[in-house]
């Protein structure tokens, strides 16, 4: 556990695994928007990818868990930014695999067309490029009316599921849509071309069958020029929790094939 200093705020980091070697991959795992922070790989990807020697970076974003919570700066240029600088601080030197869930996805996406050189890989759960459709879901989720889609079903998830485990991580995403500027901002930020074309390395996309996210899977498939998508049938958006082992499953075996490929390529 560690915290350092990261584009002008604290970011709390954890790091697994196979630190340093420069003959496995290094996977960076970044989490969801509001209620969510790295406890959520911690608890799930993150131990079992390490088992398998993988360098696993985690980390809480901006606004998020430990990491600090400043007031304004909340477009997703400033979470890509974010990520190079920690990338810098960790000495990563190297390409790495990105491995993003729902908001967390839309960072990577983002991180691969601004650096293509910092990424191999980009693995999204459940997410969407941060392209045209992308800010209007962000702007109906946040700033519609009455507080946004995105606060209103987490409130009524919430009144369905009280207790105070359950009312913790609403508090938290409570004081960050309190404090900052998050929900103003981030619709607002620059996004990618509707061809996606800035995006050049390999994309594996997941998506609950249940979930509206899923019916993205035609347009990857014919927008990047390396992607490949997986439909779990009757998982909701959160495929992380609900089918914990079967996305582990596929992650590992894409990261693996990619670290094969890689190895080939050098011979």
């Amino acid at each position: 556990m560690a915290t350092l200093r990261v584009n002008g705020i604290d970011v709390h980091v954890q790091r697994m695994g196979a630190a340093g070697d420069a003959q496995r991959p290094v996977v960076v795992l970044i989490h969801g928007l509001l209620i969510d922070s790295l406890a959520s790989y911690y608890f799930s990807l993150a131990p079992q990818l390490a088992d398998e020697g993988m360098d696993v970076v985690m980390y809480d974003l901006r606004g998020h868990g430990k990491t600090s919570r400043p007031a304004t700066g909340y477009r997703m240029e400033d979470f890509v930014r974010d990520l190079d600088e920690l990338l810098d601080a960790l000495a990563v030197n190297r390409p790495v695999h990105l491995v993003g869930n729902s908001f967390g996805g839309a960072i990577a996406y983002a991180m691969a067309a601004a650096h293509p050189e910092r990424v191999a890989g980009v693995i999204a759960i459940e997410a969407e490029p941060p392209a045209r459709t992308w800010a209007e879901t962000m702007s109906e989720g946040l700033v519609g009316e009455g507080g946004g889609l995105v606060v209103q079903e987490v409130t009524q998830w919430l009144r369905e599921n009280p207790g105070r485990r359950n009312e913790r991580p609403f508090r938290a995403a409570g004081r960050v849509l309190d404090e900052t500027a998050l929900a103003q901002e981030l619709p607002l930020s620059a996004l990618l071309d509707e061809d996606l074309s800035a995006i050049r390395c390999p994309v594996f996309a997941i998506f609950g069958g249940a979930s509206y996210l899923s019916g993205q899977t035609g347009m990857l498939e014919a927008s990047l020029a390396d992607c490949r998508t997986v439909v779990l049938p009757d998982r909701g958006h959160s495929v992380l929790v609900e089918a914990t082992k079967e996305t582990y499953a596929l992650v590992r075996d894409w990261l693996l094939g990619q670290e094969a490929h890689a190895l080939r390529e050098a011979r």
